[in-house]
């Protein structure tokens, strides 16, 4: 078979698998959500067997753990949330009462006009307050409950997610080692170069991303919580899982807090705006130099533009499971593009009809060098969080 056919057959199945994910994207969530957590947590599944626990007894212990410690968090954090936000709504339309006056002192108020008129909103009630300031988003959420694939996606997401976990974690390896059965024979070699890679930068990513999030997201609700800043559990939680887009979380939660410690604390206290705001700056010091060095590694493959692009891009193609499948996808696109990039180098359409040029040996190892997919190995942890799988 030619090059030519090989290309067509495998664009023709690119693109029915991207046509396939459009038309199904609806009931993908519990799928999409149970393959992250055993990506997750294959690793550690691996490691009990290698202690010489069965693999069976192992992902029966992995999946009840991870799920079990899921709902104790949901069960402590649902309430206390719900309480905040709901407090957030109604008092949101007194806050933009004071920001209005307060910008209405500047340019002889025309400012002001920047922001909604909230006078009439004191006598609303707390569904009011929702409709008229998120009209959008409780537009959204009640064109979904209206939908009974809605319900069935929430009914997958808690029941079928466990089940569709359990059997990838116990399989796992299996599954690995079908499809690398059925890989074409001609570019087996390669292609399990490029998936290698593409692993070890997406767990890198997910694995080592994930903790980061979870970590600053522990730590700025505590310490926000501790400033006794209003909200600051919902602000903080926020800002920490957000962080894997580099700086919109801490942006994010930076300006939120610092608007509501303005509200809280001025003019009786101004300290605590800057004890909010060295909050922020010990979650970024401690981000920089010391959780994401060791849980990440300094060089993952994955540029941040790139990140955020691939979450607005398949988010707005499709919806939630779009942003869940936007990593992956951005991690194995990076790599297929640096090896795209590293094999047009070596083509005659880089260098001409005449062909590479003769070059020294040293100037072989820097070609080489720079058409190397990913860069050196990292000692500050990179191997660790690659998928043993």
């Amino acid at each position: 078979m030619t090059v030519r056919a090989q290309f067509r057959i495998w664009a023709i199945a690119f693109v029915v698998t991207i046509v396939f994910l459009y038309l199904l994207s609806d009931i993908l969530l519990p799928f999409v959500a149970g393959m992250a957590v055993a990506y997750f947590l294959d690793p550690v599944a691996d490691r009990l067997e290698e202690r010489g626990m069965s693999r069976i007894w192992a992902t029966i212990v992995l999946t009840l753990i991870f799920f079990i410690l899921l709902t104790l968090a949901l069960i402590l954090l649902v309430p206390a949330l719900g309480g905040q936000l709901s407090a957030l709504v109604e008092a949101w339309p007194g806050y933009m009462t004071r920001m209005r006056a307060f910008m209405a002192t500047f340019s002889d108020g025309a400012l002001s006009g920047l922001l909604p008129d909230t006078s009439d909103l004191d006598h609303l009630s707390l569904s009011d307050v929702l409709g008229r300031f998120f009209s959008l988003g409780t537009g959204a959420l009640q064109n979904l409950a209206s939908r009974s694939i809605a319900i069935l996606n929430f009914i997958g997401l808690l029941f079928i997610t466990p089940v569709v976990s359990f059997y990838l974690i116990n399989d796992w390896d299996r599954i690995i080692e079908r499809i690398d059965d059925l890989l074409p024979r001609q570019h087996q070699a390669r292609i399990r170069t490029i998936a290698n890679e593409i692993d070890k930068v997406l767990a890198g990513f997910v694995r080592g991303m994930g903790s980061v999030c979870l970590i600053l997201a522990t730590f700025y609700a505590v310490a926000l919580e501790l400033a006794g800043l209003r909200f600051g559990l919902v602000v903080g939680i926020t800002a920490g899982l957000i962080s894997f887009i580099p700086f919109v979380g801490m942006a994010v939660g930076l300006v939120l807090s610092v608007v509501l410690a303005l509200f809280q604390f001025m003019p009786d206290r101004p300290e605590m705006v800057l004890v909010i705001l060295a909050i922020f700056v010990v979650g970024q010091v401690l981000e920089g130099n010391f959780l994401t060095p060791k849980l990440v590694g300094k060089r993952i493959g994955l540029h941040p533009v790139w990140v955020i692009f691939g979450l607005l891009a398949l988010g707005s193609l499709f919806g939630f499971v779009g942003m869940l499948l936007a990593v992956p996808l951005a991690a194995a696109i990076g790599v297929l593009v640096r090896h795209a990039a590293s094999g047009y180098r070596e083509s005659s359409l880089y260098w001409g009809e005449a062909g590479r040029p003769a070059v020294t040996a040293s100037d072989d190892i820097q070609i080489a060098e720079a058409a190397s997919p990913l860069p050196p190995e990292d000692p500050s942890g990179y191997e660790e969080t690659s998928n043993d799988g």
